[in-house]
């Protein structure tokens, strides 16, 4: 039996400033609309982290039994290392499910936007699909595409306009920045796979691409976002260049993956991307408040 310590790291919190960086910057742009609301943004954290988390579980358990797990050489997982049966840990995943959807309800109720529980079921569907089902998008090169969507354009517009009652401009754009970290979060776990991945059949993003191309882009996603944050500045967000505070950390987490690090090597690289998205999402949620 697992222990309460194994379900933490199971959970797998290096992925967590994924929830939390969204959140933040639709904050962030809805208090720039004079509209931002800490009821419905704390509301809105509880949907985001309860998403991410069951995710995680459902790809432990998903991975787990299909027998891709069985030689990885990332974090722990809960039913590849057999600490959990499989039954449990989908059981985790659900219950993380529900705590999303009942948060993510009482979200939509409080805010009035109706429409808004389609998108919430889809997201859903998204994290089950991702490795679960008899055809999970994950294993065909589209989780970054999910996560692009789910927790970069809709996360953070979504937070702003359950808060704001409107879409701003601002919030689109900060939305393709933090879409852009939260994709190379998942690619560089993805790297560090490729070998294991490509055994099970597992074919990620990066296996598609290769490892040479792979390592390419996750330095595009993790330099496109300063690119964009620098142009929303110029165009009428100045206090938004306050993430170029972080661009060393961004320049430090990617370095190994350009020196190509494999293996356990990445492991540290995936806690520190996504502390840059952590760190990016707090700097331009001040610059968007302030500004």
């Amino acid at each position: 039996m697992a222990t309460p310590g194994q379900w933490v790291e199971g959970a797998r919190p290096r992925t967590l400033p994924a929830a939390v960086a969204p959140v933040l910057v639709g904050t962030g742009a809805a208090a720039a609309a004079d509209g931002a609301h800490l009821g419905k943004a704390l509301l809105a954290l509880v949907v985001a982290l309860a998403l991410q988390i069951g995710v995680n579980y459902a790809n432990d358990y998903s991975d787990g039994i299909r027998g891709t797990d069985e030689h990885r050489v990332g974090p722990f997982r809960l039913v590849g290392s057999g600490a959990a049966r499989p039954a449990a840990v989908k059981a985790a995943a659900l219950w993380s499910f529900a705590a999303a959807g009942v948060s993510g309800a009482a979200l939509v109720a409080w805010s009035g936007h109706w429409w808004l529980f389609a998108v919430g079921a889809l997201a859903i569907a998204a994290a089950w699909f991702y490795t679960g089902g008899r055809n999970p998008y994950g294993y065909r090169g589209l989780g970054e595409i999910s996560v692009f969507v789910f927790f970069g354009l809709v996360a953070v517009a979504g937070t702003t306009y359950v808060q704001a009652d409107e879409l701003t401009w601002t919030s689109l754009v900060s939305a393709v920045a933090i879409g852009c970290l939260a994709c190379a979060l998942l690619l560089v776990n993805n790297i560090r796979d490729i070998g294991t991945d490509t055994e099970s059949g597992k074919r990620t993003l990066a296996v598609t691409l290769g490892e040479q191309r792979s390592r390419m882009l996750y330095v595009l996603l993790m330099t496109a976002p300063f690119l964009i944050v620098a142009a929303l500045a110029v165009t009428g967000r100045p206090w938004g260049a306050l993430t170029l505070l972080c661009a060393p950390l961004a320049v430090v987490t990617a370095l190994p993956v350009v020196r190509r690090a494999t293996g356990r090597d990445l492991i540290p690289v995936l806690k520190r991307t996504g502390m840059t998205e952590l760190a990016f999402a707090v700097l331009l949620t001040v610059g968007l408040a302030v500004g």
